[in-house]
């Protein structure tokens, strides 16, 4: 077919499109106007935006009268009541408490502060302390619960913890400790992870090697080719420390290199983790939130109303306010069957009008809902 008579074919198709598109645009006018007088009988009445009972009312209705257009008719109806919502929500100013913690919050993290951190001198706990905070040796406590009182009780200003390696996967009992202690997320960097096997100089072929758990799982396969069998320990560096101060025949260490210096260790094997670009992010929490002008990430945890499709069309949000998320992770409710927490990270600064009226609006829609943080990563 020549292009002309392709494009004559079209243009009758084409025009017909304009003026249905026309015409929807001004139907879409008059609904959000609606919308807004709906806002402001709620504002005078004291009434949630969200009406989840409703909404699904309606879906179900457009779903059975659009016959079989009837899902993608439910996915733009669903799209224009989010559309509404956020408009009814920037109108009442929904999320108070969130819009004066972004006025009133720090812009700037404390100068010469106290940094706590689990494991001891040479873990990579210590050079995600170092790296965020150039100059500040951390005080170093055994456990991530430590680590947390610590900063809660005010021993530290700042704990640096793992909170999601490369291969790994999330390190859950941090995420279960910042939603208990609600501490906020203040800071982020990526630190390569460069294990090694080690041992104390002098002492024979190593047969088993002690390490945190996370660091035996990065090194699954080094271990399995050379039949040496793992055991857990609390840290990579407590594990190296272990091993130099006991020199145990046959037992080894996996940490760092500078842990390996530390303690004196000879190193048999470099690189020996599953994977060449292995690294592992560690956040800084706070009792409370700083949030700088520059900020890129933010972090937030909620629950999900028991409707259909209600994650895909909270994520929905997310995409026509032009925000991309990072990091999606469920996690279940302690104590709650079959109920879960969805964690979520997603580039973007809360002092952007958009971005804060978004995260607002969900905070009042959502059953549990937790602001975590608006940090720069390194």
């Amino acid at each position: 077919m020549e292009n002309k008579t392709f494009d004559e074919l079209l243009l009758p198709v084409r025009n017909d499109i304009d003026r249905i598109d026309k015409q929807l645009l001004q139907l879409f006018i008059e609904r959000m106007q609606c919308s807004e007088r709906v806002a402001e009988i709620k504002r005078k009445a004291g009434i949630p935006v969200l009406n989840a009972a409703r909404e699904q009312v309606i879906l179900d209705r457009v779903r059975r009268d659009a016959g079989e257009y009837g899902d993608s008719a439910v996915a733009l109806y669903s799209a224009i009541m989010s559309i509404s919502r956020a408009r009814q929500h920037t109108m009442l100013e929904s999320g108070g408490a969130l819009r004066a913690l972004e006025q009133n919050s720090p812009r700037a993290l404390l100068e010469n502060p106290r940094i706590v951190c689990q494991g001891a001198p040479g873990a990579y706990s210590h050079s995600a302390a170092l790296r965020l905070f150039p100059g500040r040796e951390p005080v170093f406590l055994p456990g991530f619960g430590d680590v947390f009182e610590a900063v809660r009780n005010g021993d530290g200003d700042y704990g640096v913890v793992p909170v999601e390696n490369s291969d790994a996967g999330s390190v859950s009992e941090v995420y279960d400790l910042i939603l208990r202690h609600r501490m906020y997320i203040v800071g982020a960097a990526d630190i390569p992870v460069r294990h090694c096997l080690c041992r104390a100089k002098g002492t024979g072929a190593v047969q088993k090697v002690i390490s945190k758990q996370e660091a035996l799982a990065q090194c699954t396969s080094y271990l399995e080719q050379n039949g040496i069998a793992g055991e857990v320990f609390s840290n990579t560096a407590a594990a190296a420390r272990y091993v130099a101060e006991n020199r145990p025949e046959g037992l080894g260490a996996v940490c760092s290199a500078d842990a390996a210096r530390v303690y004196g260790l000879e190193i048999l094997a470099e690189d020996i983790q599953n994977t060449d670009n292995n690294c592992t992010r560690f956040a800084v929490i706070a009792r409370e939130a700083v949030l700088p002008g520059d900020a890129d990430k933010i972090s937030l945890c909620f629950s999900l109303p028991h409707t259909t499709g209600s994650l895909y069309r909270t994520l929905e949000r997310f995409a026509l306010s032009g925000l991309n998320l990072t990091k999606i992770e469920s996690r279940p409710i302690p104590g709650q069957n079959f109920e879960y927490d969805f964690y979520l990270d997603f580039t973007g600064n809360i002092h952007d009008e958009r971005t804060l009226a978004l995260i607002c609006a969900l905070s009042g829609e959502m059953p549990r809902f937790s602001f975590l943080g608006n940090y720069k990563e390194s």
